[in-house]
């Protein structure tokens, strides 16, 4: 079995969305990093010197690669991170080797036999 890392930088009102539409897509669990801080093109606006910046999570996957592209569209949906500039981003990376993954195998192999 051959898996991806999708890792999602999200705001925080909308973390919980976003895992559950990467659940329904086939995600089996993830890691939260709360209070992540990211830039984009435009610098975040301060007053008295003071962030007015939301807060982010970083979620991160890691998923059997025939369910990575739709589980990244669905993230994608989930947060409206191409309704506008700033609400999210979210990548996926080849993964070489994973261990403490076993006890998914079985659950994993049931979708992807749906799938395909």
């Amino acid at each position: 079995m051959h898996f991806k890392l999708i890792i999602a930088f999200v705001d925080d009102d909308k973390t919980n969305a976003v895992m559950k539409a990467a659940r329904k897509a086939g995600a089996t669990g993830a890691t939260i990093i709360n209070n992540a801080r990211g830039e984009g093109l435009k610098r975040n606006k301060t007053f008295l010197g003071l962030s007015l910046e939301t807060q982010r999570d970083a979620v991160m996957f890691v998923v059997e690669e025939h369910l990575a592209r739709n589980i990244l569209e669905q993230i994608s949906k989930a947060g409206h991170f191409d309704d506008k500039p700033g609400t999210g981003i979210a990548v996926q990376i080849d993964v070489e080797d994973a261990v403490g993954v076993a006890h998914q195998a079985k659950t994993l192999e049931r979708k992807i036999e749906e799938i395909l």
